[in-house]
């Protein structure tokens, strides 16, 4: 019998998308199986695990630029997704978009599971309490509105620096609640003085606000007004269920105020479309502060939701002396929704820009880097 040479070792030809150490580029045929299993574990030792991609190529016999490749790819194939979620339900997007819109230095849009007006008060009120422990520097003047979001921002507040609090307004229904104890709240978390108006927002007569206005505690708190170096108010509509004063005035003072104009009502003052004051037959039953107060203020919020408020959001943003909203976000995709001629031109409308709004968002960031600055000098 012959000697035969034995048959040489048989080989399987190569096929795309076997081998574990190559998988197809994008724009090319999906891999198969294994090329997924090399896929789904380099993206997932990089991303979830944390591993440098020298640790993993090591790892899995492949070089680090492989690695690289099919980190892109797991990207594009949509195996990995990357996806930013802030906390609190604040909208880094609408936020950045309603700023630049209205002119203003910033806006906090925040997103609520349902459109019931306690969940948006109470989504609004934590993300108030959020912003002021954010802004807020020791030795400041806080001035407070009446309005259940504030409520509800007393009551989340976890922090503060010590500064003074006055109340702006008085309550609704009588005189010994809602805004006195919200003011309480608020000063007792900074360890500062409270200032609160001991006096209902809307009294029975012109006689009766002049008497009250004499009391010592409320005279004091009022004057402090000229002080603020920070306030935040509610905005209401005029009309039912947008204004907390609606069903406080007469019949013929609600249609008084829609004959002459008002869109908007802040601390029982209204305005009309342009933000100009609209006087009312009720304005010296009111206890609160003047609206033109405010213009000297460095820094005011206004806090409003649903989309029946834009109106009298945008008057208050016409008004020249507001610097940050806080908005759910019914509300900001309807003032988004608006055409650019219909938008107003907000205190700094003329000198922000994208790079300027992304400077005034980290501005508070950088208070943190040293010293905490004085009250005058933390403020534009």
């Amino acid at each position: 019998m012959d000697d035969e040479s034995p048959p040489p070792p048989r080989s399987r030809p190569a096929r795309a998308g076997t081998s574990t150490s190559s998988a197809p580029r994008p724009g090319g045929h999906p891999p198969g199986p294994t090329g997924l299993v090399l896929l789904g574990e380099v993206a997932r030792r990089f991303h979830v695990v944390g591993d440098s991609k020298v640790q993993i190529a090591a790892d899995l016999g492949i070089s680090r630029f492989k690695v690289a490749r099919l980190l892109d790819e797991a990207a594009e194939r949509g195996v990995v997704r990357v996806s930013v979620v802030v906390p609190g339900g604040t909208d880094p997007e609408r936020s950045v978009a309603l700023a630049a819109a209205l002119g203003l230095e910033r806006t906090v849009v925040v997103e609520t599971p349902t459109g019931d007006g306690s969940v948006v008060r109470r989504h609004l009120g934590a993300a108030v309490a959020a912003l002021l422990e954010e802004l807020l520097v020791e030795g400041e003047v806080l001035g407070l509105t009446w309005s259940r979001t504030l409520a509800h921002a007393a009551q989340s507040l976890e922090r503060l620096p010590p500064c003074t609090v006055v109340q702006l307004a008085g309550a609704l229904h009588d005189a010994g609640s809602g805004t006195v104890e919200v003011v309480r709240r608020v000063a007792a978390v900074a360890g500062g003085r409270a200032l609160p108006v001991y006096a209902p927002l809307v009294t029975a007569d012109a006689e009766t606000a002049t008497a009250l206005r004499r009391d010592p505690g409320i005279r004091s708190a009022l004057r402090r007004v000229d002080d603020l170096t920070t306030a935040v108010v509610a905005v209401g509509g005029w009309g039912a269920t947008l204004s907390t004063i609606w069903p406080a005035v007469s019949a013929a003072e609600r249609e008084a105020g829609l004959r002459d104009g008002a869109v908007a009502e802040i601390s029982g003052r209204l305005l009309d479309a342009q933000g100009r004051r609209v006087p009312s037959a009720f304005d010296d039953r009111v206890m609160a502060l003047e609206l033109e107060q405010l213009e000297g203020v460095p820094e005011v919020v206004a806090v409003a939701y649903g989309a029946a408020r834009t109106s009298a959001v945008l008057a208050a943003v016409r008004t020249g002396w507001v610097t940050t909203l806080v908005a759910d976000a019914e509300l900001a995709d309807a003032l988004l929704a608006l055409a650019p001629e219909e938008l107003p031109a907000g205190r700094d409308a003329q000198s922000l820009d994208a790079q300027d709004l992304d400077a005034q968002y980290l501005d508070a960031q950088d208070l943190d880097d040293g010293a905490p600055p004085a009250a005058d000098d933390a403020r534009r």
